[in-house]
């Protein structure tokens, strides 16, 4: 069998510490076809059962209480739970063109699907917080064959809401033929009695598969299709993204040269899973290395128990890495470390958005911990730029571009696209990137069509620039930008100058429409819990710090709380709504 008798490659680990843009070239001075033999992430599952056997690969914690016992997987456990998953798929007649949808929280079987899901098919991970209706049509559109589902049928939480979106599921989408229900760890056996026709138990259907191989003798290649991902998901139509096995693997083999990932690791992952920076980033590149990924609850770091007691959690597993969005940081920057020994963490790392510079600060005053940026994406599977270990840049650095990459910086054209202007260094403009890891595009054509430039160049809409060290440095996306009488607002101008007030936790810029300059900036803010001040103090604040006269904001609205994505970036569609409502009131 090729899977079988194909030969073991040693677990990726880095070659050495990555400090400069000179590192990143020594790395590329070895062809990328002799650094990296790996075909498929199943290999490296393979890879990394064959080197750790009985290491803890998956830590599950059932509850926020770090006095509470751990559910463990080790990598030889975890590789004989992807075979029995490929191959119960495969026996539902998936094949590599099918795709499996997967309806989960944070589980150990989430990773069964996605590597078990992939290594049969095309794995597609789903927000369970959408509608059923863009649900349907993302399954739809992906012709998905199988949905793997979580079966909690009790509570009125997201994860019992999820069992009850795959029932409805089975009538909206023609081509589904299999529900499997995926039980929660502490559910009784057969407490939920039999299960409607064409609905099947997970566990129970893979544990009666083989463990130690591929039942369908796959040969899996580099150009064939693992995953889709969604994009844009709460924003209109969700586009469906093609990765193949060589885009995330590339990812994974760039996380550990680049980060420095070691076997020795361990982070605890609270990303959600049917993002690609919790399943690529935080998740195979761990795997790849032999390091420990801790997940904690089913609701991650949505769970506030979790926030609450993340330093004692840090201390009870020994974690080494902490990495999470900027609105989670800014949540444990409110959690006092008290007595718990931190002394473990060696990296903190951020991304998905911008860093405000004073919640970098904040971070460092009270915990040590300089916050190093990353860039990812969907369509570069999940990571396009790195700041290393020991690299230390202010807040908007996301760091060096990843091996093998090329970077360009353009101007914007009219419409606020990317013109073919390479603007000088130090100066802003679009940033587009050709890479291995760069996806193979949407599943519709028109959708790819746009992703690129006409001469084949990945379009970002991310705006920055590139410092004398080769450093790439985040301002914003072209899509935010503030537009007053044809002067181009950055919001992250006016972001920063108010984020330094000590009472601010979070704060976003957007445009409100005006008659006569088409937008005007105005801010939405949040407040450190117990600080008080009041909007126009806040407001002359940032005025007095915001240099451009046509960039002072308008107004200063503070919030209860700000609208969250699910994957904790800051909503500003919202924002837009709510400064709409507000200059239509007030313009009666």
């Amino acid at each position: 069998m090729p899977n079988r008798a194909a030969p073991f490659s040693p677990p990726f680990a880095p070659r050495f510490p990555v400090r400069s843009a000179a590192d990143v070239q020594r790395l590329e001075a070895i062809p990328l076809a002799t650094a990296l033999t790996v075909r498929s992430t199943y290999e490296i599952f393979r890879n990394s059962a064959h080197a750790f056997g009985d290491k803890t690969a998956l830590t599950f914690l059932p509850t926020a209480n770090p006095a509470d016992t751990p559910i463990r997987w080790s990598y030889t456990e975890l590789l004989a739970g992807i075979h029995q998953t490929a191959n119960l798929l495969h026996s539902l007649g998936v094949g590599p063109g099918d795709a499996v949808a997967v309806l989960l929280p944070g589980c150990l079987d989430y990773h069964l699907a996605l590597w078990g899901g992939s290594a049969a098919g095309i794995v597609q991970p789903l927000n369970p917080l959408l509608t059923d209706e863009k649900l349907a049509s993302l399954m739809t559109v992906a012709r998905a064959k199988v949905l793997i589902a979580y079966g909690k049928t009790t509570g009125n939480d997201a994860d019992a809401d999820m069992w009850q979106k795959a029932l409805r599921l089975r009538s909206q989408v023609p081509t589904l033929t299999t529900l499997l229900r995926v039980a929660p760890h502490d559910e009784i056996p057969g407490s939920v009695g039999p299960l409607p026709a064409g609905v099947a138990d997970f566990t129970t259907l893979r544990h009666a598969q083989p463990a130690d191989h591929l039942l369908s003798q796959r040969d899996i290649a580099p150009s064939d299709i693992a995953a889709y991902f969604h994009t844009g998901g709460t924003t209109g139509a969700p586009k469906l993204a093609r990765h193949s096995h060589g885009n995330q693997v590339f990812t994974a083999w760039a996380s550990v040269m680049m980060h420095g990932i070691l076997a020795t690791d361990v982070s605890i992952n609270g990303y959600p899973l049917f993002h690609v920076a919790g399943v690529l980033a935080a998740s195979l590149s761990t795997f790849a290395a032999g390091a420990e990924t801790v997940i904690p609850t089913t609701a991650l770091m949505r769970n506030r128990e979790v926030v609450a007691n993340y330093w004692r959690l840090v201390e009870k597993y020994r974690a080494t890495t902490l990495s999470g969005v900027p609105t989670v940081l800014a949540a444990l920057a409110n959690v006092p470390v008290g007595d718990a020994d931190i002394s473990s963490l060696r990296y903190c790392r951020t991304g998905a958005a911008p860093l405000p510079p004073e919640l970098s600060a904040r971070f460092e005053r009270q915990f040590g911990l300089h916050v190093h940026e990353s860039l990812g994406m969907t369509e570069m599977a999940g990571i396009s730029s790195v700041t290393p270990p020991g690299v230390v840049g202010p807040a908007g650095c996301v760091g060096f571009a990843v091996p093998f990459s090329r970077v360009r910086i353009v101007a914007l054209d009219e419409a606020g696209g990317a013109s073919d202007n390479d603007v000088p260094a130090g100066t802003q403009g679009m940033l587009l990137f050709k890479s291995p890891n760069v996806f193979p595009g949407f599943l519709d054509a028109d959708d790819t069509a746009r992703a690129f430039t006409a001469d084949g160049w990945l379009a970002t809409g991310d705006l920055g620039f590139m410092d004398v060290q080769g450093r790439l440095h985040l301002s914003g996306r072209s899509k935010d930008l503030i537009i007053r009488g044809g002067h181009n607002i950055d919001p992250k101008t006016i972001e920063d100058a108010l984020g330094a007030h000590p009472a601010v936790q979070l704060c976003a810029a957007v445009g409100a429409p005006d008659a006569y300059a088409g937008e005007l900036p105005v801010v939405f803010a949040t407040l450190i819990p117990g600080a008080t001040v009041t909007e126009a103090e806040l407001l002359a604040f940032v005025s007095e710090r915001v240099d451009e006269p046509p960039a002072r904001p308008k107004s200063v609205t503070i919030l209860d709380t700000m609208p969250m994505t699910n994957v904790g970036k800051i909503y500003k569609p919202d924002l837009r709504a709510m400064a709409a409502a507000a200059a239509k009131t007030n313009n009666r």
